[in-house]
């Protein structure tokens, strides 16, 4: 997997290309044993040109660890991943995972390139008006800071602050916070938005910023990684569902969702979970659109 710590010597930012694609079907960068079979009540419900081609593409981002990143031989892993996997299972499909920009991958969706996206997208109102979600994870927002320069997230005016580029914490929690600093007469906190998570985080660690604002579990897995290089800042905050974003009006969004409620009755789902350290974000039941804000 991409190692944050393998990072660290690199002088500038580092990011794995987006647009390449890919037919790798993934699997866990730890043993799992968690497995999925073919529901055919449920399977039934997938729409029939995606039945008939016997595949699900999906729509990647990489990296995001711990939900979708590289092993050393370069396949796909994490707990989005394996999720996944065992989604298509139930519906009778093999996933194909293709990379792309985060930002191209709705796009692709809504342009029929795509199935279904699966980059940690948290579900959002906004993004609800371009295509359908269906819930599958709760995610606060996390802060990490160098332990020598520590940060407030209440009060980061004039402080530079690194993202993965249009995330919830580019497009929504950091302006809403730098124009509370420059309605109070603070200077603006500096939003740096990167291609990549690794680019992002690499920023904060090489001290060309001052934190990172990420979704809960891609910090605490950056701060783990990091050997003492990295350390929370504040506490987890702003929780909101990951969804996977499929076409509007889709029933391909009722397949999944039935998916889903199947791994949870029968406990795949809390077993990937478990595997990847990511329990505390489990939701006990998924819903199309359900955006909090």
């Amino acid at each position: 997997m991409w190692r944050i710590a393998a990072m660290f010597a690199v002088s500038g930012a580092m990011v794995l290309s987006g647009c390449a694609s890919g037919t790798d079907s993934g699997g866990s960068g730890t043993e799992t044993s968690a497995s999925s079979a073919k529901v055919d009540e449920i399977a039934n419900t997938v729409p029939e040109e995606i039945k008939s081609s016997g595949k699900l593409i999906v729509g990647v981002n990489i990296p995001y660890a711990p939900n979708e990143f590289k092993d050393p031989s370069g396949k796909i892993v994490g707990f989005d991943v394996d999720l996944m996997n065992a989604i298509a299972a139930t519906l009778g499909l093999t996933p194909e995972y293709r990379e792309a920009d985060f930002a191209k991958i709705i796009p692709s969706i809504q342009g029929g390139t795509f199935n279904v996206g699966m980059s940690s997208f948290t579900d959002t109102k906004e993004r609800e008006q371009s295509v359908d979600f269906v819930t599958y994870f709760s995610a606060g927002t996390q802060w990490a800071q160098r332990p020598d320069n520590p940060i407030n997230p209440d009060d980061a005016c004039g402080k530079k602050v690194a993202v993965q580029a249009t995330t919830y914490q580019e497009t929504d929690e950091l302006p809403a916070k730098s124009k509370a600093c420059v309605d109070a007469g603070k200077p603006a906190i500096q939003i740096t938005p990167f291609d990549g998570q690794d680019a992002a985080t690499n920023a904060v660690v090489l001290g060309q910023v001052d934190a990172m604002s990420a979704d809960s579990p891609v910090t605490a897995y950056a701060i783990k990684q990091s050997n003492g290089k990295l350390e929370a800042a504040g506490d987890i905050f702003d929780a909101a569902p990951y969804g996977w974003p499929v076409a509007k009006g889709s029933p391909l969004a009722q397949s999944l969702q039935q998916a889903l409620e199947h791994l949870i009755e029968e406990g795949t789902y809390e077993e990937i979970a478990k595997n990847w350290g990511v329990e505390a974000g489990m939701i006990d039941k998924p819903v199309i659109n359900g955006a909090i804000s």
